[in-house]
């Protein structure tokens, strides 16, 4: 296999700010921080399992534009292929402006939709989406459908990130082999949210191999061949969770690529995850994969090169 994992995505850029509290009308609040960073699903999942030493490709488009050269130099330096990421002449990028705030914890988003159009038929059609052992995949749309239907006729394993719900989402559950959904989605799809293991089991039983939910602070509960899983989430000093969820996806996908089992890979993913949460933004924080085995074992985090790519990403934008 040339990789181990091909993503597919609309990548975007993220200015991610922190206050102490949002300012309400007609008021202004000082910056504790601000860091230029790379944004979307897969596209920070990828940049999390190319971190942890995995062999990735990205697929996708961008604008000609400042972000979209942005966006394509941050995979780059991190390892990842680029060569099916499509510049869109005379296009934008998505761009987006991340407020988080130490008042609420939570996080506001400004956003606005690049004008390049996403992949075609076509495109797809010119890409070998068997070069990999996963697709991950975040969209359900007909591009992905199709991306995902060519993967399972080769054997490729599909990973999904079920970050929202859609009704047709759940039309795709059969299509996926690993089914990582979050806290929201999981409420949407059950009536009876207490009964987790019946729950989740019946999405198991839907088609998908490992079936995992994400409950943020709360941890995870999953469901495999060997049956019901839970496990609590690692306690950290949160600074941001942004892009908590895109990271724990890349990262679960490398602790299958390790050969952990769907528990083992769960409380892996969990741990890359908590790490990124004390860090600004979706990938200053992301550690690579030593890190993450120390802080398994021993609680600690090694701040010193997460310092560094803090440092790196707050002058990101000068770096074209």
């Amino acid at each position: 296999m040339k990789f181990d994992i091909i993503g597919i995505d609309m990548p975007c850029w993220d200015l991610a700010v922190n206050l102490d509290e949002y300012p309400g009308p007609n008021s202004s609040a000082r910056m504790n921080q601000l860091s230029w960073q790379g944004g979307g699903k897969v596209s920070t999942g990828m940049v999390a399992a190319a971190r942890l030493g995995v062999r990735c490709s990205m697929v996708g488009a961008v604008g000609d534009d400042l972000y979209g050269n942005l966006c394509v130099k941050d995979f780059q330096e991190h390892g990842i292929d680029t060569n099916h990421i499509f510049l869109r002449n005379q296009s934008t990028t998505g761009f987006s402006v991340v407020v988080s705030d130490k008042h609420t914890m939570g996080r506001s988003i400004l956003y606005r939709p690049g004008s390049a159009e996403s992949l075609s038929m076509e495109e797809l059609d010119g890409i070998c989406l068997t070069d990999a052992k996963y697709l991950f995949i975040a969209a359900v749309d007909e591009i992905t459908q199709k991306a995902v239907k060519a993967a399972r006729e080769a054997g490729v394993k599909v990973l999904m990130d079920a970050d929202s719900y859609t009704e047709s989402l759940e039309e795709f559950i059969p299509m996926t082999d690993i089914f990582v959904g979050s806290e929201f989605v999981y409420n949407e799809l059950f009536k009876k949210q207490e009964a987790y293991a019946d729950n989740i089991r019946s999405i198991f039983n839907r088609g998908p191999e490992i079936v995992v939910f994400t409950f943020g602070e709360k941890g995870a509960r999953g469901y495999d061949i060997n049956g019901y899983f839970e496990l609590p989430a690692y306690r950290v000093e949160v600074r941001d969770t942004l892009g908590a969820g895109d990271v724990f996806h890349g990262a679960f996908a490398v602790g299958l690529l390790k050969g952990l089992s769907a528990k083992e890979t769960t409380q892996f993913a969990s741990a890359v995850s908590a790490i990124k949460c004390t860090r600004i933004g979706g990938r200053a924080g992301i550690p690579d994969y030593e890190t993450t085995i120390s802080f398994m074992q021993t609680g600690r985090i090694d701040s010193a090169e997460l310092d560094k790519r803090v440092k790196k990403y707050e002058r990101r934008i000068e770096h074209v």
